[in-house]
């Protein structure tokens, strides 16, 4: 069956995440260093990536910092420079030869805000804590159909991660594509194989002919 939408995550995908990552080392007083190493530990584990700040401040309340760090001013934003360079001329492209563009991962809500401030255009835009359910849940991968209006079988689902993006939308019936970029793509290639994708590549500018 043909491939009629294609849907991509958003960080390590479409976002380099490491301003976001140094500007969490920034506030809780670490080396960027430091909290980058700690990332690398928790991806290896299989934990959640929300561990890596506990992992340098134990303890840590991640919901009463998230509310500090508004109280100072901090907003989530997506700048232009944080896309990599081929994510925005990806989904033009694609758009332009017929596709249905969707954006769905693991964000706060007000990433969709920040995507559309941004300037990308798409034919629909989500996260999980929009839709209450997170990646690798079987119920995100049905909203994303049911937000692409196509059958499963007809989208390409685009992610970094093998445990959240490729296995839970292969089995959910999409073709499932890994993009070896960012640390969680590095590290899970060799921890968990990428026997599960349909497509491995290393730049959205390979998606072009390929899907």
């Amino acid at each position: 069956m043909p491939i009629r939408a294609v849907v991509f995550d958003v960080g390590e995908t479409l976002v380099d995440e490491t301003r976001h990552w140094g500007d969490w080392a920034d506030w809780l007083g670490v080396t960027r260093l430091t909290l980058f190493a700690a990332l690398g530990v928790v991806i290896a584990r299989g934990e959640h990536h929300h561990q890596a700040l506990r992992l340098v401040r134990p303890g840590l309340d991640l919901e009463a910092a998230n509310r500090e760090r508004h109280a100072a001013g901090w907003r989530y934003r997506l700048d232009r420079d944080d896309f990599y360079p081929d994510a925005l001329p990806c989904l033009t492209a694609l758009r332009s030869l017929g596709y249905r563009i969707g954006i769905a991962g693991n964000q706060p809500e007000a990433a969709e805000a920040a995507l559309h401030a941004a300037g990308v255009v798409a034919d629909f835009i989500a996260t999980s804590a929009a839709w209450g359910v997170e990646k690798p849940s079987a119920a995100f991968f049905a909203k994303v159909a049911e937000a692409a209006g196509v059958r499963a079988a007809e989208i390409a689902y685009v992610g970094d991660r093998i445990d959240n993006d490729v296995a839970p939308a292969r089995a959910a019936g999409m073709t499932a594509v890994f993009i070896r970029r960012g640390p969680w793509a590095v590290i899970q290639e060799q921890t968990l194989g990428v026997e599960a994708a349909d497509l491995c590549i290393q730049s959205l500018a390979e998606l072009i002919g390929k899907i």
